[in-house]
């Protein structure tokens, strides 16, 4: 099968064509033919070494967690997923391997119909980033009518999802992002955005119950100076990895509370947010569409950090 994989960390350059076995199907997994492939900010950590990248036992490997494809071969005879169904999904990379190729097997647990609404190109930009808003905004941060919830980097994949979700349950959003991105942000549902080129949030902001931290510390000191604007007993939650490592002393030290999040592929899950996509309640937007030939292209997108919802790889003609 055709393949976008990688032999050592390094820059996009490592990504490269390669001619690599299918994978075999095991007990209750499915094999899927992957029309497109999301591509996500962890994908670039793992290929640069970081991320995921302590999990690799062997190259080449073959990045790309979440997909949206067509079934091959169904766990058994029975099962609701048979040959043909149009399915969406994420696996973990690198415990499996990735979706940057024409086929995958995963837990048949990890993947549900994709909806009929959603192209398999839109499909593939939901489930990692869909899930992981999820997790943060609904799971963890309870959203709720009458919570006043901060959404840092509001325009990017996992943000778009955590402002239309929590906009959803009911919660006063208040959104950071660039000005280019203020009215779009407020027809994803956010009460409030703020520009962080143009104010500081930490010095205009009345106390919030809640902050969705999708950046940490790596850029001016954000996660440090969101306590500031939590109220005694918020919580905050903080998405990438490596991003705040003194999280739970400063958190402790101003009396909040505070707690990572790393995504779980759960198919009960994603069926839920698939019933929102396909009501028109909740949207994905794709910013950009590259081949997989072009993934290289679409890391260095991604890691320059100002992408508008979702980048996608087109993989195959579904």
């Amino acid at each position: 099968m055709r393949a976008m994989a990688m032999t050592q960390a390094g820059g996009p350059e490592v990504l490269a064509l390669a001619d690599l076995e299918r994978p075999v199907r095991v007990n209750a997994e499915v094999l899927v033919k992957v029309v497109a492939a999301g591509v996500n900010p962890i994908d670039a950590k793992t290929r640069a070494g970081r991320g995921a990248f302590p999990g690799i036992a062997g190259f080449p490997v073959v990045l790309g967690n979440d997909f949206s494809g067509i079934v091959e071969e169904a766990p058994y005879e029975s099962h609701p997923l048979q040959p043909g169904t149009e399915v969406y999904g994420m696996g973990m990379v690198p415990r499996m391997s990735g979706a940057y190729a024409e086929y995958l097997t995963v837990s048949a647990l990890s993947v549900v119909k994709k909806p009929s609404t959603l192209s398999h190109v839109e499909a593939a930009g939901v489930p990692l980033a869909a899930l992981t808003a999820w997790g943060m905004v609904v799971e963890t941060a309870k959203a709720h009518e009458g919570q006043r919830m901060l959404i840092h980097a509001g325009a990017g994949g996992v943000g778009h999802f955590a402002v239309q979700f929590a906009a959803y349950f009911g919660a006063h959003v208040i959104a950071t992002g660039s000005a280019r991105n203020a009215s779009w942000l407020q027809e994803m549902g956010a009460a409030e955005v703020l520009d962080y080129s143009a104010v500081r949030f930490d010095e205009v902001l009345d106390p919030v119950d809640a902050v969705i931290d999708l950046i940490g510390n790596l850029q001016d000191d954000t996660g440090s100076r969101s306590l500031r604007v939590l109220r005694p007993g918020g919580i905050i939650v903080n998405g990438p990895t490596g991003s705040w490592p003194t999280m739970a002393e400063e958190a402790a030290t101003a009396g909040v509370r505070a707690t990572g999040y790393r995504v779980v592929p759960d198919g009960s899950t994603l069926a839920i947010i698939s019933r929102l996509l396909e009501s028109g309640d909740v949207k994905v937007y794709v910013d950009q569409v590259f081949d997989l030939e072009d993934v290289a292209s679409a890391h260095q997108v991604i890691e320059e950090g100002h992408t508008r919802g979702k980048l996608v790889l087109k993989v195959c003609e579904g």
